[in-house]
């Protein structure tokens, strides 16, 4: 069991040195906000678009099949359990939905014999697309129209928020965010807001999933090497252990913390306003611009093609 491969969560790829290394971290968290906002009251075709669009992106930019494999993998496992799950679920709306056809026929006044002959319908539309009787042992299944545009928009937000932000992780440097952001949120200076604290506590607390998922995964090795007959133990001693293992990982994460801290202060990094060390230079290149660029198209196929309806 490796964590820190199967779960590659807040990890920066440094090699293979892509094309979405190379751009700059404020166009991409331009880009990372357009993804994350771009799905909000959109139609399931645009959020599809959106999810495969991400996809074309990884492929595009020539990152490793190893490297995006196992996320992508658990992650559209997820999406699909949630799709099935919701097309399956009620659609939440009590109307009784009947089809659109004559209880009885027409032709004859007074006629009381059900009609047995269909009628052409003007469209074809339809609310329910597919509708399973109710057997012994399975219930009954039924999947509207409704319920699949609902499943539609929670699979593929998920996918997208996930992804998305997954994907901005693995091409930028923790360094590279950092800076981005402490150039983004430069005018907020003016109202006396700690900015380069903020910008030193998010390149810790990136520096530190690692860690975490390192810690998770020694104690998870310990309790395996044991072979623990989790069976003769019960519920009440397995949750104490449990409750002990919980115990010994908080421990061990404050006190990796505490050596951060230590180590920070030995080196004499007291304030953040008088320690700045400038690890990368923002540049916008042609490539940044043309980026930026595209977010015109973009937004206005979101404005035309996107919207809900």
């Amino acid at each position: 069991m490796d964590l820190l491969r199967s779960l590659p969560i807040g990890s920066y790829l440094e090699q293979p040195v892509t094309w979405l290394h190379k751009v700059d971290p404020r166009v991409k968290l331009a880009w990372l906000m357009t993804f994350l906002i771009a799905p909000i009251l959109s139609n399931p075709w645009w959020r599809i678009g959106l999810a495969s669009l991400l996809v074309l992106l990884t492929i595009g930019a020539g990152i490793p099949f190893r490297v995006w494999r196992k996320q992508i993998g658990w992650l559209l496992l997820l999406c699909t359990f949630m799709f099935l799950f919701s097309s399956v679920a009620p659609d939440s709306l009590a109307v009784q939905h009947q089809p659109r056809e004559p209880q009885f026929c027409p032709q004859v006044v007074f006629n009381t014999t059900p009609c047995k002959s269909k009628l052409p319908q003007p469209t074809d539309y339809r609310y329910v697309y597919f509708d399973q009787p109710k057997f012994a042992f399975l219930p009954r299944l039924t999947i509207t129209r409704r319920s699949l545009d609902v499943a539609v928009r929670i699979s593929t937000l998920i996918f997208t928020l996930i992804y998305s932000t997954s994907l901005y992780l693995l091409t930028t440097a923790p360094e590279e965010i950092t800076a981005g952001l402490e150039n983004v949120m430069s005018p907020l200076r003016r109202l006396n807001l700690p900015i380069a604290e903020i910008t030193l506590t998010l390149t810790l607390s990136l520096r530190f999933i690692p860690l975490v998922l390192e810690e998770v995964q020694n104690l998870v090795r310990s309790i395996r090497t044991r072979a623990i007959n989790w069976k003769k133990l019960g519920l009440r001693r397995s949750a104490q252990l449990w409750l002990i293992v919980s115990e010994k990982l908080l421990e061990n994460l404050l006190l990796r913390a505490e050596q951060i801290a230590t180590a920070m202060d030995v080196r004499g990094f007291t304030s953040p306003n008088e320690h700045q060390v400038q690890w990368h230079q923002l540049r916008l290149r042609w490539r940044d611009w043309l980026a930026l660029g595209i977010l015109i198209p973009f937004w206005c196929a979101r404005w035309f093609v996107g919207g809900t309806y």
